[in-house]
């Protein structure tokens, strides 16, 4: 009887064993696997932050650029070779006041 105990408990313990060995070898298992899908998530993020900083470099280029077509020179000149403008005497300027009419607040 005390053999027929002793069967038992050796066939339980090696049955935790192998529970506890393959939940280790999981385990590890999906540790290897996350850290894979860590370092192509972080592949991913470097490859989109140099897209931004890029973008950064475009959006600095273009704000200066813009600065550069919007001179009041710039306007003028082109307003007097393409457009024929020209800039009006004194006496040719007239002004024009315009009274905002009262709006109902009943809206």
């Amino acid at each position: 009887m005390n053999d027929q105990r002793q069967a038992s408990a050796d066939r339980t313990g090696l049955s935790v064993a192998f529970v506890l060995a393959t939940a280790v070898l999981i385990s590890g298992v999906a540790v290897i696997h996350v850290k894979y899908l860590t370092r192509e998530e972080f592949g991913a993020l470097q490859h989109v932050r140099a897209e931004r900083d890029a973008l950064d470099v475009e959006w600095g280029r273009l704000q200066i650029q813009e600065a550069a077509l919007t001179t009041h020179t710039r306007i003028e000149d082109n307003a007097r070779t393409q457009l024929d403008m020209i800039m009006p005497a004194g006496g040719e300027v007239r002004v024009v006041e315009v009274t905002a009419r009262e709006q109902d607040d009943a809206l």
